[in-house]
């Protein structure tokens, strides 16, 4: 068959189109195999990133748990640590109660003596007894006299009805230096044995368990008043009587 010239350019326009038809779909394939590339590789990052924020998620999952349990084991630390702090602080009350208590029954004991040199205070828990050693002995002297003997046997008697208290007597003396006191030789000499001299008349004479009680010399080391004037010698000369609750309980609490 034979065409006409204008069919024919008719045929020709029409491949012509189609093939510019063609190759534009071809460069929009290329275009969208070149998207597709991107987006699978955008695809791929992504996928690595989740599975990092899951590895991560899942380390923070992990952290939490063990901070959650610490922090369970702290909050029960914390409250065992508060009950233990409430028994000690109840023992202290019970302590302080005590103390005072025995401070008020010694107090009206030795109501008589106060006025020759016998004070009775309580100080960091414990309670002193301090007497002057006019009080008990003679200028020079180690042997009671009965002054002296009668203020140690109204303490005494408040200390029978308390076992649990024990008992330290320390000497004390002024500083001023020994002259002729045959054996002893200085003022801790002096101190110590004036406070064994009470520690004997205590145990032996009036009956307080000899395990309760213990004998110090402390000579011019701890005075009341550094002045050196007569009052204040006179006030440094002294027995102080040291009384202590047993705090068995407390020990075992914060051991």
């Amino acid at each position: 068959m034979v065409l006409s010239p204008k069919k024919y350019k008719a045929l020709v326009a029409e491949r012509d189109s189609l093939n510019t038809t063609l190759n534009s779909a071809n460069a929009k394939i290329e275009s969208l195999d070149d998207e597709v590339a991107r987006l699978t590789t955008e695809i791929a990052n992504l996928n690595s990133q989740i599975d990092d924020l899951k590895s991560k998620v899942g380390g923070l999952n992990s952290n939490n748990a063990t901070l959650r349990a610490s922090s369970d084991k702290l909050s029960g630390d914390l409250k065992a640590r508060e009950a233990r702090l409430q028994e000690v602080e109840a023992v202290l009350r019970k302590r302080d109660e005590a103390t005072n208590a025995l401070k008020d029954k010694l107090q009206k004991a030795l109501f008589g003596f106060q006025q020759s040199g016998l004070t009775v205070e309580v100080r960091n828990g414990k309670v002193y007894v301090s007497l002057t050693d006019k009080l008990l002995f003679s200028s020079g002297s180690i042997i009671i006299d009965e002054k002296g003997k009668l203020a140690l046997s109204g303490l005494a008697t408040v200390l029978k009805t308390q076992p649990e208290i024990n008992i330290s007597v320390e000497g004390h003396t002024d500083n001023q230096k020994v002259i002729n006191l045959g054996q002893i030789k200085d003022n801790w000499d002096l101190s110590v044995l004036r406070a064994t001299s009470v520690v004997r008349y205590l145990t032996e004479q009036q009956g307080i368990e000899n395990m309760r009680i213990t004998a110090t010399g402390k000579g011019q080391y701890q005075p009341i008043e550094d002045a050196n004037t007569t009052e204040a010698r006179s006030r440094n000369r002294r027995i102080e009587i040291v009384l202590s609750p047993k705090l068995d309980e407390l020990y075992d609490l914060i051991k």
